[in-house]
């Protein structure tokens, strides 16, 4: 059971990063980006999938440098596999596996933004791309949902993660974080976003910029 003063620390972390202008301002540019993104089209929407399947055991500056890697020539959507695992190699950690994930993807380019919309909770939608898109897990599809509008999830990072172990709310850094256990904490923090009244993919931007200097999709 967190104690009240713990979830205040934190929130209280928030809020001095809230006061330092240039992050709040990158901040909003962000939260900008992300509610735009969600009305534009499927290139834009499978762009931010395969984005957030290569975040997974990288670094999201890394991924970036992979997407506009991708992006030439349109590999993102038209190469081949070996075209896709020579486009990654020595930009990815997992270049032969990474490439796997976006081709078996593809099997959902044209109507991904429609079976996201269609369902009927930001959580449906997770637990949908977590079942149907491999090499996407709770935080992977959370952190997509995110880049595409959706603000009510928690992106359960390595650097939330210290943050709630800084502050008393966790004890330990979980060797796995399990479905399960990723709901318990999401619903913790859900309590400290409703302290801060912003939505929990605002409060995530705030607390990885606090950790790495960075304002990241």
């Amino acid at each position: 059971m967190q104690s009240t003063e713990s979830l205040e620390r934190l929130a209280a972390v928030v809020r001095a990063e809230v006061e330092k202008p240039e992050t709040r301002r990158k901040v909003e540019a962000r939260i900008g980006e992300f509610k735009r993104a969600q009305g534009e089209g499927e290139d834009k929407w499978f762009e931010e999938l395969v984005f957030c399947l290569l975040t997974a055991n990288y670094s999201a500056r890394g991924a970036l440098a992979c997407i506009v890697a991708l992006n030439e020539g349109d590999t993102i959507s038209e190469g081949s596999l070996e075209q896709l695992k020579m486009c990654l190699e020595h930009r990815h950690r997992f270049p032969n596996k990474r490439a796997e994930f976006i081709v078996e993807a593809r099997a959902h380019k044209g109507d991904l933004r429609k079976i996201i919309t269609s369902q009927q909770s930001s959580r449906a939608a997770r637990k949908w791309l977590v079942e149907n898109i491999k090499g996407l897990g709770m935080k992977e599809a959370s952190h997509f949902l995110r880049n595409v509008g959706y603000l009510d999830l928690a992106i359960i990072d390595k650097h939330i993660l210290t943050h709630m172990i800084e502050q008393g709310i966790i004890g330990e850094r979980p060797k796995t974080v399990t479905p399960k256990k990723y709901l318990e904490y999401e619903e913790i923090l859900t309590g400290v976003a409703k302290r801060l009244g912003m939505p929990l993919g605002q409060m995530d931007l705030y607390l990885w910029a606090k950790k790495s200097g960075e304002v990241i999709k």
